[in-house]
């Protein structure tokens, strides 16, 4: 591809089209449900690919990284919570935060009671679904608006996450773009969270449309784009 100066290819720049585009993009990554490990991840990181050519590197459950060990990986399926009557009142496939991210496979009948601790809320915002993760603790939970909670009566409910944490990879992707000369700048976006756009993939998208833009620019320093969760802990 024939380069050109940075500032000729900024003036070829259409916002209105870059920002459909960079809407549709979201639209695509938003439903799939990603973690620091798992299917939703590389799903994510190959739609990425068909935009840039975006190299995909697996690191092995186990591995050290700095201060941080890499841990299992996590698929999930299905979840839901269903009233006696066979209802889904809570389900995994219209939002995916309803899940605890990392929940650990579970299928029990319970009443509201005992089903309580593993229920989380945000009482100062009764609409919000807050959204919870528990990498490094084996557990498992739901994450509802105080109102759905609220408007769950006395019942014995059946709940199941369909879901697997084992030993696999984590996936991460990256592109270098060379420059005139061998010094670099990275820039690192995470990509492990579910269906949080602003949180999330907004760095995602904007990353890859700015890889796409330095591509074809003539840069003196090399550009290495990086999508991980290597960063450890929040």
């Amino acid at each position: 591809m024939a380069t050109q100066q940075l500032d000729e290819v900024l003036q070829d720049w259409d916002s209105a089209r870059q920002g459909r585009e960079l809407h549709d993009l979201v639209a695509k990554l938003q439903p799939l449900c990603r973690s620091i490990t798992g299917d939703g991840l590389r799903q994510s990181l190959r739609l990425l690919q068909q935009t840039v050519p975006l190299s995909l590197r697996e690191v092995p459950t186990g591995t050290q990284v700095f201060d941080w060990t890499v841990p299992k990986e996590w698929n999930i399926r299905d979840a839901y919570i269903k009233n006696s009557q066979g209802e889904r009142v809570v389900d995994f496939q219209r939002c995916n935060l309803h899940v605890v991210n990392y929940s650990v496979p579970l299928r029990k009948r319970m009443r509201r009671a005992e089903l309580k601790p593993h229920i989380y809320t945000l009482p100062e915002h009764p609409d919000w679904i807050p959204y919870r993760t528990s990498y490094y603790k084996e557990t498992w939970g739901f994450c509802l608006s105080q109102r759905q909670w609220d408007g769950l009566p006395d019942d014995e409910y059946e709940v199941c996450i369909d879901s697997t944490l084992e030993p696999g990879h984590l996936t991460y992707g990256e592109l270098r773009i060379q420059g005139a000369t061998d010094e670099e700048v990275l820039i690192s976006c995470h990509s492990c969270h579910p269906s949080l756009c602003n949180d999330n993939l907004s760095g995602m998208t904007v990353a890859t449309r700015l890889a796409e833009c330095l591509a074809r620019a003539s840069l003196r320093y090399s550009r290495h784009h990086r999508r991980d969760n290597l960063a450890g802990p929040e």
